[in-house]
């Protein structure tokens, strides 16, 4: 099992229910740890940057618009197969379809306010991270 770093951010709707102590002792309950972390609202510009692999698709306005809505928390997770732990804990996309006990089970409301993103591969996770951290601000 290798270990390796992902990416988490909890979601506005999520900050803005109070739920960030619940979400984060959820991760670190499941053996991640927390190398990295902070409060941000994202700027119009951050979300298009960060979200531009969806620019083409129908959602992507709405999307930008929902992330610069109110404060996020953007982590920086690791851990044995970090990646796909971190997958595992949120659940589906849907919180209707996501297994119980999961983040989004739990505190989700609908496909877009569904309380946390992670990144789905290593490239992706890199990308993520660096996208809002420097090397020299994680732990260890």
């Amino acid at each position: 099992m290798a270990i390796e770093r992902t990416f988490s951010i909890i979601k506005p709707d999520a900050v803005e229910r109070n739920l960030i102590g619940d979400i984060l002792k959820m991760i670190t309950e499941a053996g991640l740890k927390i190398k990295g972390m902070r409060m941000i609202h994202m700027s119009k510009e951050q979300a298009e940057g960060f979200y531009a692999v969806h620019k083409e698709r129908p959602f992507f306005g709405e999307l930008v618009e929902y992330m610069t809505s109110g404060p996020v928390v953007v982590s920086c997770l690791e851990g044995e197969n970090a990646i796909e732990n971190y997958r595992k804990l949120m659940g589906a996309t849907n919180p209707e379809q996501a297994e119980e006990g999961t983040i989004r089970a739990r505190f989700g409301q609908n496909i877009q306010n569904n309380s946390c993103h992670g990144s789905d591969a290593p490239d992706t996770a890199r990308n993520e991270v660096a996208f809002f951290f420097n090397e020299d601000e994680l732990v260890g």
